[in-house]
């Protein structure tokens, strides 16, 4: 992978973990110029009423509580799945017992960047799911995975947002056909490559033809290995195979199964 930038990162949050570089530290102010030289990008989906979701969840009803033209103020208010939209899967969504939303570290939330690229072959086949052999040709490209890492499947199936017909991809059978991760890379990552957290622009982990029949079973591995996902990224074409750092924020839900997130990468020079 691209080493200046994540390594200047890497050295940051080792730094401020440690109490090595205190808060007036000019060194900070270094750190902040070398980010904001760079080029950012959302992966975040913006979220409303009618976005595509999961089949079991209820559509999201906003309402207006205040307006600035009669109160003063404008203030909505939000009912939603905390799945919905880009968002979360903490371990708990599934396990009960393991971490919830509350409960991710913050130094879980910059990692570097590893974009597995599969969209060509998902347009030729939406059922694809990526094999070891993509992954394999990866690091051959940017060496390993690096541990700790964030690494997300790209297909490009965004680009079909917000069309939820679109992005179900239904047969006349009712069989939902898009692209999905698979058990032995999941398994490589997690369980060689150690990274952290991976994400995905489909709205399961698991691909339509598994869903179709209720089967999130690789959602269910990633969350049992106390590791969080996220779901239905967006513009994973405009990031770099490998070189970024990826942000994922969220709110802090106490007790959380999940809530819209906030993901940025910041993009390497080249």
């Amino acid at each position: 992978m691209k080493k200046p930038l994540l390594s200047f990162i890497a050295i940051f949050i080792a730094a401020v973990s440690t109490n090595v570089i205190a808060a007036d530290d000019p060194s900070l102010e270094k750190i902040i110029a070398v980010l904001q030289s760079k080029k950012f990008v959302d992966l975040t989906h913006e979220f409303a009423p009618g976005i595509p979701h999961w089949k079991g969840f209820k559509d999201e009803k906003l309402a207006t509580l205040y307006t600035i033209e009669k109160d003063g103020f404008f203030a909505e208010e939000f009912r939603h799945p905390g799945q919905w939209g880009t968002h979360v899967d903490p371990p708990a969504h599934f396990h009960k017992g393991l971490r919830t939303v509350d409960q991710i570290d913050l130094k879980e939330m910059i990692l570097p960047l590893a974009v597995i690229d599969v969209h060509e072959k998902v347009t030729k086949n939406p059922d694809y799911v990526v094999s070891l052999d993509d992954v394999k040709d990866w690091e051959k490209r940017h060496g390993a995975i690096p541990a700790g890492a964030f690494v997300a499947l790209r297909t490009d199936w965004s680009k079909r947002w917000p069309n939820d017909k679109a992005i179900q991809n239904r047969d006349a059978k009712g069989v939902s056909h898009y692209p999905g991760w698979s058990k032995p890379v999941l398994q490589y990552l997690y369980e060689v490559r150690k990274i952290t957290a991976s994400g995905h622009e489909t709205t399961d982990t698991d691909p339509g033809l598994a869903t179709t029949k209720d089967d999130y079973s690789l959602e269910s591995y990633i969350l049992s290995l106390n590791h969080y996902q996220i779901e239905l990224l967006a513009n994973l074409d405009q990031v770099p195979e490998s070189g970024a750092l990826v942000v994922v924020s969220f709110p802090k839900p106490k007790g959380g199964s999940g809530f819209p997130a906030r993901v940025f990468a910041i993009l390497p020079n080249s």
